[in-house]
This record gives C-alpha cells, structure tokens and sequence, in this order.
C-alpha cells in the first residue's frame, strides 16, 4: 500500500485538529492491583512469542518467550511473516485454555496502512462471518489479513479443543496481531460449539471498526482486554472521526506524574522518568484522565518507542 507524502500530510493535519479532546464527565475508571496486573503476564509472553518464526512455536523451541509459559503443548503454527502473519495455536493446561496468537508488525509499517487514505471499511465476509450483519464493519486491511490465516487457524482450534476436551479459548497479539486477533474474537464463536467460552488480551492495538463493531464486541462474550503502553501512538489511530471506535476493555500503563491541565502538551516529556501504574478505563474510547486518548490526543504527543513495550515487563519481539 503506498502512501504519498501529501496524502499523510492530510489525514496527520486532521487526525492532530479532530483528535484533541474536549472536557467531559470523567467515568468507569479504576486503579488495578497488583495481582490484577500479574494475570496478564502470560498473555503478554504468548503475544511476543508470536513474532517468532512457525518452525521454532510449531517445536515450542524459541527461548525466553517460549520458556516463560513452558507448560504450553503447540498444535500448529503458519503464517510466512510478510502475506500472512506468523500465528500458532495450542494448549497451556495451567489455563486450561487453547491459546490463539497473532503476530503484529513494528510502528513504521503499521502507522502507514492506518493512515493510508486510501483505507476503506469494509463488511464481515458472510462465508466467514455468516449471519453478521453488513453494517458491522472493519478496516479492509486488517479484514484481510485475518481472513488469510482464518481456515487454518480455526482448523487448528479445533483439534486443539478435541485433542485437550477444552471448552476455552483465549485470543491475543500485539499491534496488528492485537487487530486480528479481535476480529478472530467474533469470528471463532460463529464456528465453534455453544458453551465455549472466549477471552480475548491484546497489546497495543490500533482501533478495528466502526461503532457498530464495537458494539458487537461489547454485546457477545469475548471478555476483550486491550492493554496500551504509556505514549503508545498506535492506539489512536485510525482517527474517531474517521468513524473508528474501540470497545470497552482498555487497560493502560502511565506515568503517574502530576500534570496542569494548560501544560498538558509537555506532560510525556516532562514524566517520562516517572513511576508506571495501571489503570482500567472501562468505556469506549475513554477520555479520562490517564486513559490513551487523554495522554496521547494526536499523534505529535505520542511516543512511537512506546509500542514495543514494556508490557509489564514484556517488550513484544522474538
């Protein structure tokens, strides 16, 4: 997908303008414990490993982050990493979930395709999605890439689900894997037996679909969590007023710095040094104190290094 310098200079100018907040009622958000926090780890370390080549989680061989959730039994893996992004799916007993994993992309390739003007939306495949209706819809690329690895990947969830009499599936990724890894939220429970249930934990993830998306996902019991990372700019974008909106379930690192509201354009700089905390902000792109589209309102103030990680001490890579 190429993207000319005039047409990012466009949406940029926009996404900055339309993307600062205006004071609002600040609402449904919380102050996670510490042992709240800790249940994400091993979520964390399944979403980097799936940056790691299909050979090396097919064998569960890949070092760190295959050694962090040693007891994980692989049951297939795919993806070439360029057209289909890596994936793998299997079993982790301690769980007692089949686990479903995407891998993502870095900033400098994904920032382009959410940018890209050119983007369109796009309607749920009705042969992958039967019975979805037309007006819920998704950025046409992460439709896309989630439709190339669908077959396989629900394929494999199912001989999982056989292979361990497991009734629970748990979906993540990071970035781009974080994208498709929602969309698999709606998708698998089309094609999998009534009583499974779903959780689904993503790392800095950008916004899918539009509002009809997010109320769906809202709607049906795919228990979403999506973790973002301090100045994280991939969050943010695609931009709201392009009709893009996230679902409940955010979960952010911040610096817990005390800021003013008039110096609020220094406040990433100023704090960056500062202890992290994390906070749940339970509603739909909230713009509470703290929340993403609080510390991050455009994509000037934000950090692009800050998508990497850390995710509770997990930096997203093989």
């Amino acid at each position: 997908m190429v993207l000319s310098l005039l047409s990012l200079a466009v949406v940029v100018f926009i996404s900055a303008v339309v993307a600062i907040p205006v004071l609002e009622t600040r609402q449904s958000i919380t102050v996670l414990s510490s042992a709240q926090i800790s249940v994400f780890k091993p979520y964390s370390f399944y979403a980097s490993t799936a940056y790691c080549k299909p050979a090396t989680t097919k064998t569960w061989t890949c070092g760190a982050n295959c050694n962090a959730n040693s007891g994980f039994q692989p049951v297939a893996s795919g993806g070439d990493g360029s057209i289909v992004q890596f994936w793998y799916v299997g079993y982790d007993a301690s769980l007692k979930s089949v686990i479903v994993a995407h891998q993502g992309t870095d900033t400098s390739k994904l920032i382009p395709l959410l940018t890209d003007a050119d983007f369109f939306f796009d309607s749920l495949n009705p042969t992958l999605f039967p019975g979805i209706s037309r007006s819920i819809q998704v950025h046409n690329g992460f439709s896309e890439a989630q439709a190339r690895a669908a077959p396989a990947v629900l394929a494999a969830v199912k001989t999982a689900m056989s292979q361990f009499s497991a009734t629970r599936v748990t979906i993540v990724g990071h970035s781009l894997g974080g994208a498709i890894a929602l969309i698999d939220a709606v998708y698998l429970p089309l094609h999998l037996p009534s009583g499974t249930t779903f959780r689904t934990v993503t790392f800095g993830m950008p916004r899918v679909g539009n509002q009809a998306f997010a109320n769906y996902v809202d709607s049906h019991d795919t228990s979403l969590t999506h973790i973002n990372n301090k100045g994280d700019i991939v969050p943010i974008v695609p931009g709201r007023f392009l009709g893009f909106h996230h679902p409940k379930g955010e979960v952010v690192s911040l610096i817990t710095v005390p800021f003013n509201q008039k110096t609020k354009q220094s406040y990433l700089s100023r704090s960056i040094s500062g202890d992290q905390m994390q906070r749940g902000c339970l509603v739909q792109d909230n713009t509470g104190d703290g929340c993403t589209i609080d510390e991050v309102p455009n994509i000037f103030e934000g950090e692009p290094s800050d998508h990497p990680g850390p995710y509770n001490g997990v930096t997203m890579g093989c």
